[in-house]
Formats: C-alpha cells, structure tokens, sequence
C-alpha cells in the first residue's frame, strides 16, 4: 500500500505542476503538441525514475555537504544518454523539443524529487516516486496540449480535424493561451481536488517567522482547525 500511494499521490493530490508548481517553463513550451508533450513527458520521467533510484542506492555515500552537486552531475549525464537516443532515434523530436530537452538537467522536478524523497528513502519508494512524478507529469502535458493544439491547429497528432482545422484560434498556441490552459487546469484540481488542513500540517519547526510571532499562530491555526 506504501509504494501504491508513493505512486499515485504524484498523478493528482501532489503533481508536480499543478498542485507543486514546478516545472513550468518546459509544460507551456512543450504542450503546444500531442507529440511534443508526450515525447517531453516520457525523456523527462526517464530520468527521473533513473535518477531517483541512483540517488537512493547512493544516499548513504554522498557526502551531505557536496549532495547536491552531486545530484546534478548525476542526473546531466542521465539527460545526457536521454538526448543522444532521442537524437538517434527520434531527430524529429529532438529538432522540435529543441532545447528544452537538454535544459531537463534544471527540471526542478527531477532535482526536487531527488533532495525531499529519493535521499531520504528506498530504492522500492524513490522508483514508485519517481513513476508517480513522471506520470503526473506527462498527463498534464498531454491535457494541456491536447487542448492546445486541437483548438490551436486544429489537428490530433498532426491529423487534421474537421470544421477545427478551418477555424483555429492561433492564440492557443501562444504564451497567452498556454497560460490561459495552464490556469483552468491548476483551478480544476483545486476545486475537485482541495486539500484539507488537518491538525499535523501545523508546526512551527522550520517556520522562520516562529520566533517572531512567539509561535501564536501555531496555536491560531490549530484553533480554527478544530
């Protein structure tokens, strides 16, 4: 049940981008395409999951003071391999993700995983973690350039839609309408995916306004908890 919910909690309650916010910048530059996002989603969760199991079995090793760099060595040479089949086997996609495939080494996704999950657990859980993470990933570009490029292009895949193909709203397939895209979705899981505060979500360990405030709203937010 443990690695199940490590999986699953990444395709909705926690995904990355539209409840954690990361991963922006290639989820609006790679979703004005099916193929595009799909292509994104899969070399991006590929790394992941190789990066989070690498950085598991390892965790014990790594110095705590040089963790992160090494992390990011790590996972430059997984994007690295990554690219190089891509470039071999699919030039298309590579030509279209540009460079967006490479700049996967700064996905705060991959780096984020690696330092609050894949550090601190199993290689079992840090693998589920990361298949979750990539799989929420990649949903959410596909729904995002699904909308885009339908209503955009007026094509599926690049297959041509009827009546849609005639009468594109070419401002889908820009800045405005990625953003546009991105906020309806972001407010869908809000509304049908609200999370609610429970006792446990108020501490003050690690809140850098607890000396502050004499830890009063601590106990304020337990208060209108209850």
């Amino acid at each position: 049940m443990k690695t199940l919910n490590n999986y699953t909690k990444g395709i909705i309650r926690e995904n990355p981008v539209l409840v954690l916010v990361l991963g922006t910048c290639p989820t609006l530059a790679t979703s004005t395409s099916v193929q595009n996002a799909l292509g994104m989603g899969a070399a991006a969760t590929v790394v992941l999951l190789f990066s989070n199991i690498l950085i598991s079995a390892l965790r014990k090793v790594i110095p705590d003071k040089v963790r992160i760099p090494c992390y990011i060595v790590l996972i430059a040479g997984l994007v690295t391999a990554v690219q190089m089949i891509v470039k071999a086997y699919a030039p298309a996609l590579n030509d279209s993700l540009g460079i967006y495939l490479p700049l996967i080494v700064v996905n705060c996704i991959i780096l984020g995983r690696a330092e609050m999950f894949a550090s601190k657990n199993g290689v079992v859980q840090s693998a589920a973690d990361a298949l979750g993470m990539g799989t929420g990933f990649t949903l959410t570009l596909f729904l995002m350039a699904s909308v885009r490029e339908v209503f955009g292009n007026g094509t599926f895949c690049g297959m041509a839609i009827p009546l849609l193909s005639e009468n594109r709203i070419s401002i889908m397939t820009m800045a405005p309408g990625g953003f546009f895209v991105f906020g309806l979705l972001i407010a869908a899981v809000n509304k049908f995916g609200k999370h609610k505060p429970r006792k446990s979500d108020f501490g003050c360990e690690g809140c850098p306004q607890a000396e502050l405030c004499g830890k009063l709203s601590c106990e304020k937010g337990k208060e209108e908890a209850l």
